[in-house]
């Protein structure tokens, strides 16, 4: 009798190799699902692009009035506050102009006054001519009654006639005299007459011509694009220089139309751009959407109607609004490059709203005050001609060189580094 010796095999299912084999599938499977949830639950939402730039205002610097340029008071890579000097012009032409102005208005406010005068002087005139023609009129209504009982000759009635004629004539002509006088200066004083407006505009705007020999910058920012040297001759409208306010940037997102059905104005916004990295992340959200994509704006626009049509995926600009805390903890630069990753959870909404909200009004008071010292200056050469009118304040920045006159750009100091155009 044979007796076999049988070794039995191991279990497959339970040799270490399957084991290895079953938990490593099993954690790929269970990856698998949190990654589906993940993407269900938030991944799916977000739409992301790295075709997005940092934009910003570029403030071109351009004269108003031809001239010289005299001095430069900043240079590329500086930081300039708003209202500081950048640029000065000649100012001898329009400081001439301004002196004639002057002048002018001077003489016209004497001339309505003499209106006014004479006004006063032929009403008294008007009023003597009044009383001669009674006299007269008097004097030949009692030679009448003489003549008729024959006390007098009909040739004395009739120079009593004459008399009385020509007392009417002259009262006349001095009504006249008046009403043409009056026509000057019925319903106005000296300071609303039409000519001495006219002139006053003239002050006004060889004031204006003056202060803007001086081109100070609008808003605070980096210096960029200098263009200009000193003693070129520029133009009206040229540009000289850029001021870039890096406070105020935004970031222009190039999204893939595709991307864009789910994308409404207010959606929260992260972005990471190369110059930090990735460990600062940047917030912001949608303020708005380009009106056409890139290429129906570009200079050359593509002719889609040809035979040799190819196909183009086309991406539209998303305007995103940073946070500026932490724009100013890290600045940018226009230019830069972003990744933008747009969280569109929130869909609800039009996607084209007609009514964009504005978080930014662009304004500047810089010029203001050039104007209101202009109106200042006016009112202090009418006074100056004008007897017993109040006196004005005087502006608290005046040029030594011309009295009365005075802006606050053109006593700025020019930084010593306006000397960088000698060395161009």
């Amino acid at each position: 009798m044979t007796t076999r010796n049988e070794t039995a095999k191991p279990s497959a299912w339970k040799s270490p190799r399957a084991r290895w084999l079953t938990a490593i599938l099993g954690g790929f499977l269970v990856l698998g699902v949190a990654w589906g949830v993940y993407w269900d639950r938030d991944l799916r939402y977000f739409v992301y692009t790295d075709d997005a730039y940092v934009s910003g205002n570029v403030v071109q610097i351009t004269p108003r009035i031809p001239g010289t340029v005299v001095a430069i008071g900043a240079d590329n890579t500086q930081f300039v506050k708003a209202g500081q000097a950048l640029v000065r012009l000649d100012p001898a032409d329009a400081k001439v102009t301004l002196q004639e102005s002057e002048a002018q208005l001077a003489r016209t406010v004497r001339q309505v006054r003499n209106l006014f005068s004479t006004t006063s002087e032929l009403q008294a005139n008007v009023q003597v001519r009044r009383t001669d023609l009674a006299k007269a009129q008097s004097d030949y209504a009692r030679r009448a009654r003489l003549q008729r009982s024959g006390a007098i000759s009909q040739e004395e009635l009739q120079h009593a006639s004459d008399a009385v004629n020509a007392a009417q004539a002259a009262l006349q002509a001095a009504q006249q005299q008046l009403a043409a006088n009056q026509a000057w200066v019925d319903g106005t004083t000296i300071e609303s007459n039409p000519a001495v407006r006219d002139a006053a505009a003239a002050v006004h705007a060889a004031y204006l011509n003056y202060a803007r020999t001086v081109l100070p910058a609008p808003v605070s920012g980096f210096v960029a694009r200098r263009d200009v040297q000193l003693g070129e001759r520029v133009s009206t409208g040229q540009p000289l220089m850029a001021v870039v306010p890096l406070n105020e940037v935004w970031v222009d997102a190039n999204f893939k139309e595709s991307q864009l059905d789910s994308m409404r104005v207010g959606q929260p916004v992260t972005l990471t751009s190369d110059l930090y990295g990735g460990g600062m992340v940047f917030h912001g959200r949608v303020i708005g959407f380009g009106a056409g994509t890139g290429s129906a704006f570009s200079l050359l626009p593509a002719q889609n109607a040809t035979g040799n049509w190819i196909k183009i995926v086309q991406r539209v600009p998303v305007r995103i609004a940073l946070d500026s805390r932490e724009l100013a903890q890290h600045p940018l630069q226009i230019g830069l490059s972003m990744k933008a990753y747009v969280n569109v959870h929130d869909d609800g909404g039009q996607r084209l709203p007609e009514v964009a909200t504005n978080d930014r009004d662009y304004s500047t008071d810089v010029f203001q005050s050039v104007a209101a010292q202009a109106d200042q200056a006016v009112q202090q050469i009418i006074a100056a001609n004008v007897p017993g009118a109040p006196a004005r304040s005087s502006s608290p920045r005046r040029l030594a060189a011309q009295p009365g006159v005075g802006t606050d750009v053109l006593a700025a100091p020019v930084p010593s580094r306006s000397t960088i155009a000698l060395r161009d």
